[in-house]
This record gives structure tokens, sequence and C-alpha cells, in this order.
């Protein structure tokens, strides 16, 4: 959609390029979280990952319906912002940031160890991986600074190239390896694991499923997002948890729990390097003992390099995710100015990314992976937290607004009708949330005082900025001032199914030709109030989308669209809404045909003559805007 955000994105992005997207964060987590699960878990370390399979589904719906309801940057900020107000959306962005800088830390401390498992084993001990883990921080922070674009193309290659090989190694780990006999002998109930090991393994699991907040973030790109975003999310849960509850039976019947000398158990799987495990690449060391034969080799060197590239391209786009998360807070005044200054000759938020990505590196110097990873398991579990409740809180406040894909399973409760899976989801990641903060006490104080510090940061700066904590105030960007025909950022284009005017799409594309400006086309198809709105009427539809893609024939890429169904009547205040939500600085429309005794501009121009969040241009249709009379009687309504 045009300029819907700062540097003017379009929506360009599919199911499949969200999917890849959104895999490529969320399947590299498999690559630690393997073995931080099994230290713990033990035998039961595939229950565990089913375990928290479920309560990413319920998850994954909470983020499905909000975003679809709100496609915008931000995930439980901009969910919480909307249900609840500005405060809580710092709150929740807090949290992400707390996300965010652990994820670099974790995803950058594991690099070393898969290439040291390869090449050089002292890159997978102390002091080897954390020198190695800031190295690779410090070289993308500095990369970033400088402004270095993210290839879109070779991220999606990778993911797909990741999945790929996951897959084949399920594949390959069911007919050599997988053994039902040895998996069962693996459980001792009780014992091994102790129940507390397995309450704690939970959290921990969740780490391998966390990510989903990157579809959210680029739903402002997503081609149809009422139906793409919900649908790649999806493609994202049952792929993820098909790898998750399969791969670790496969990790258990080649690396099987034994029981040492001192009578306690473990498995090879959830061991450190030093004692000749594979805890810091889990999934090498599935390989290492899958008995290939010739191939043993090369496909040691495949996965050992392919998991390090996947680190450290999830390190990399943590830090992206800093950096465009400290800018939206900035814009929001959440965080002081400073944090979201660009650099002059980058145009990147320099402070912000070297501030956050400092943080990072300290967190890695303990050399701890156990902490790292349970203090992500605090930041996402409260996160999404926050996510459903602010869901639950939208269906009470909020009952009639459209939602066009609703999570399933609702429940009534003192007459009003409420998500169940918010309710079921929210329990789940509350638990684990409490688990980590009350089993972990360095978690616990180092969580707490991170979002402590947060809220004390955020109300000295909100009081000398002579603001409350909870009204959303954006910072007003400054706008140049010239003497030739007004440009404009963002042109929004009104039609209904009926009709296509050719000369108000002209004169769109003149108000956005000088700097290339996007141009988004709206059609409205009106709905009799007999109908439900979601009624599928093909013929309208058909004829709107022909209308969108008459626009992209004459306007070329720049234009983008879509259709809504409306009430009669409210195809106006559609537009207006659009017209906010994308910050168009103008919105063409044509002169409706004059009905007899009716207004000369019809009901939609009026209600959008008289709420206009911007300039309004109405095009008579015959190669020329309306005339002064027209113009006097436009003024005469707002």
């Amino acid at each position: 959609m045009a300029q819907r955000r700062l540097h003017g994105l379009e929506r360009v992005l599919g199911v499949n390029a969200l999917f890849s997207t959104a895999y490529g964060n969320v399947g590299s987590s498999i690559y630690y979280a393997l073995g931080l699960v099994a230290s713990f878990a033990l035998g039961l370390t595939p229950i565990v990952f089913v375990i928290a399979g479920v309560i990413f589904y319920l998850t994954a719906a909470t983020y499905s319906e909000a975003t679809a309801m709100y496609p915008e940057a931000g995930g439980s900020s901009s969910f919480a912002r909307h249900a609840f107000n500005e405060f809580w959306s710092f709150f929740a962005a807090w949290g992400q940031m707390l996300n965010y800088t652990i994820t670099i830390a974790t995803s950058a401390f594991f690099v070393p160890h898969y290439i040291g498992g390869l090449f050089w084993d002292p890159l997978r001990h102390a002091p080897g991986d954390i020198i190695g883990g800031i190295v690779v921080i410090a070289l993308l922070a500095v990369v970033n600074v400088l402004g270095a674009k993210e290839a879109a193309g070779l991220n999606i290659f990778l993911a797909v190239t990741d999945f790929a090989t996951q897959v084949l190694l399920v594949v390959l780990g069911c007919v050599l390896v997988l053994s039902p006999d040895t998996l069962v002998n693996n459980v001792h109930l009780g014992v091994a694991p102790s129940w507390k090991n397995f309450i704690i393994a939970i959290p921990v699991a969740m780490v391998a499923y966390t990510g989903i907040e990157t579809i959210s973030n680029m739903a402002e790109e997503a081609k149809d997002y009422r139906k793409s975003v919900p649908a790649a999310i999806n493609r994202v849960v049952i792929a993820v948890f098909a790898i998750y509850a399969l791969l670790p039976s496969v990790a258990l019947s080649a690396l099987p729990v034994r029981q040492g000398a001192d009578g306690t158990y473990s498995t090879l799987l959830g061991v450190g390097e030093d004692k000749g495990g594979y805890a810091g690449d889990p999934v090498l060391g599935i390989v290492k003992h899958l008995n290939l034969g010739a191939l043993q080799g090369p496909a040691e060197i495949y996965v050992g390099l392919l998991a390090a590239t996947i680190l450290l391209i999830a390190t990399n786009a943590g830090i992206i995710g800093v950096s465009r998360l400290v800018y939206s807070m900035g814009i929001h005044r959440q965080v002081p100015d400073a944090l979201r200054r660009l650099h002059p000759r980058f145009r990147t938020p320099w402070i912000g990314i070297l501030l956050f990505g400092f943080i990072a590196c300290l967190t890695i110097i303990p050399g701890k992976a156990d902490f790292l990873v349970n203090m992500y398991a605090f930041g996402a579990m409260l996160s999404f937290t926050i996510a459903h409740v602010a869901v639950i809180r939208l269906r009470l406040k909020d009952p009639g607004h459209e939602r066009p894909y609703r999570g399933p399973g609702q429940i009534r409760i003192a007459g009003r009708e409420l998500p169940l899976f918010a309710l079921l989801g929210g329990l789940g990641t509350f638990l684990a949330f409490a688990t980590v903060t009350v089993l972990h006490t360095a978690v616990a104080i180092a969580g707490i005082g991170w979002l402590a510090i947060g809220v004390v940061v955020y109300a000295v700066y909100r009081r000398n900025q002579g603001l409350d904590l909870t009204t959303t105030t954006r910072v007003v960007e400054p706008k140049s001032v010239v003497d030739h025909e007004a440009e404009y950022e963002a042109v929004l284009v009104g039609f209904d199914e009926r009709e296509y005017v050719p000369e108000v799409l002209s004169t769109a594309i003149r108000l956005a030709a000088r700097r290339h400006r996007g141009i988004h086309v709206i059609v409205t198809i009106a709905v009799p109030s007999t109908s439900p709105i979601n009624a599928v009427l093909p013929e309208q539809e058909q004829a709107a989308q022909e209308i969108i893609e008459q626009a992209k024939l004459q306007g070329g890429r720049r234009v983008t669209g879509h259709w809504e169904k409306v009430r009669p009547g409210q195809a106006g205040r559609r537009i207006v809404d659009e017209a906010r939500e994308i910050q168009a600085r103008a919105i063409v429309m044509p002169l409706p045909r004059r009905t007899s005794g009716g207004s000369i501009f019809g009901r939609t121009l009026e209600t959008v003559l008289a709420e206009r969040p911007c300039r309004v241009i109405i095009e008579s249709g015959r190669g020329r805007q309306v005339d002064e009379q027209i113009a006097r009687d436009a003024a005469a309504v707002a």
C-alpha cells in the first residue's frame, strides 16, 4: 500500500514470501533450542516440543486475528495500543526490545559453535565462543549502521534451503536411526527428567517457536493482508510443528539417554562440548550420528555451514528489528528522540543500533547459553501474553470491528463472546512466563530490572515532553516547503465498483509524478443490509478487481490497490479511514453522476469532503478538475 510507512513500502509480498521470511526467523531457533531443551527434558524432549507447539498454535491464531484487523508493524505493541493505551504499547515494545537484543546475543553466540564443530574446536568453548559471538555482533552492527540493504531474495532462498534440509534430516533420521523402543527406554518418569526439569523445559522450548512477530511486522507490505497474513502464519505453524515434533525424536534415537557412573542420566544432545557433547551444535551432532557412509563428511560440512549461515542471518534480523523498533518507539515518543536519530550520512538509527548491540555483547560475556535462552523466554512470553490479553480486550471493547480472520473457538461469558484460543493461549504463555520468573532468580532479577529501567525512562521522558503516560502522540516530521505544485508522498484514489474513470488516475499520477510516490486505489463494494458484510458477490468483486487492474495498467508499478465491502452509505467513511491509515497527502475521486433531486456530490463524496484528513481533489471525468462553483459547494459542505 502506498506510503503506509516512512519509507513508502508497497504491498508486494504474497503468502510464499511471508512464509519464507518468517520461517527463516522461526526455524533458526532449532539449531540451539534442541540441545538446551534436551538438557532439561531428556527423553521427554519430543513431548515438551509438542506442548510448546500447541501454545504456539494458539498464539499464532491471536497474531492472525489482530494483524488482519490492524495491518501495521509493531505486533503486540500495536495490538496493545489499540486495545489499551500508549503505556501498555510501550510496555509490550520494551519487552520486544528485550527479545530482539537476546536474539542477537543467542544467535551470534552459537555461530562459532557450528564453525568450531567443523574446523576449529576452540570456538566451541569459552572464551572462543564468547569472543566469536561478540565479533559477529560488532561486524553486523557496523554493517547496519552503514545502511547495507537486506538481500531479501537471498534470505528467502536460505529459508527455503533450511526448511528443505530439516525435512531431509527428518526423513533420513526416520529411515536410518529412529527407534520407538529407544524413545520409550529414554524416559524414566519423575527421575529422568525430574518433574521440575520437565516444567522448566516447556518455556525453554517456546524459544524454538518464537519469531511470529516477523509476519506481523511485514503486514504493511503484504498483498491482500486479510487473507495472506493468516495463511502465511498457518503455514509457519504447520511447518514448524511438523519439524519440531519429529526432529527431537530422531535426535534422541541417535543420541539416547544414558545413565552415567554417578547414577545421573544425560544425553549427548544436551551435554556441553567440554564433556564431549553437542549442546552447542545439536543439529550437527545428529548428522554426525546418521552413518551416511561416503556422504558423511560432505553432509556434516553442509549442515554446519548452513546452520552457521542461518544463525548469522537471524543475528542480522535481530539488529534490523532493533533498528525498526527503536525508530518506531521514537516516532511514538516512547523513548528519547536521540535513540531514533538518523545518521547524517547513512540515514540509519545508528545510536539505537550501537547501544542495543553493545547490550547484546554484554549478555554474551558470561557465556551462559541457558541464561540467554531463559531471558529470551521471559521477554517472549511477556509479549505473547500481552498480545492474547489485547485480543480479548478488543473483543470486548470493539466487538463490531471488522475481523477478516477470526481465531478458532469462541466462548460466551456473561453474554460476551470471547476468543477461546486467546484465553487458553494467554494462560499458557503466562504460566510459562511465571515459570521462568519463579524458577530462575537471575532471570527474574535481570528481566524485572530491564522492565523497571524502561518504565522509569519512559515516565521521565514523557514528563519532560509535557506528555501524559497514556496518550498516543507521534512526532511530526517536518515537510519541505516548495514553490512549485504540491507533491504528495501518497495519493489515495477512491472508486466504487461500477465505473473506472481514467482521468482520475491521470490526476493522481501527476500529483505523485515528481518523486515516483505511491498511489493506492481503493474500490468500495456496497453490500445490502439484508446480506452479511462478508457475503460472496462474485460479479461485483470481479468488477472491482478489473478497476484495480486497469489502474495498474495505466499507472504502472507505483499503483497498488484493494477492494473492500461496505454497507450502503459507509463508503465515504472507509475512504477517509484508509487515507488516515496510509498517511495520504491527497485523495482523488471522480465527480459522481448527479441523480434527479440529489446532491451534486453524492453521499460518499460529501462524507469525504466533510471529514477529509488531507486535500481532496474531485475529477469531473472530462479531463479537468471541478470548476469554481463546485469548489465553493465543496467548501460549504465541509
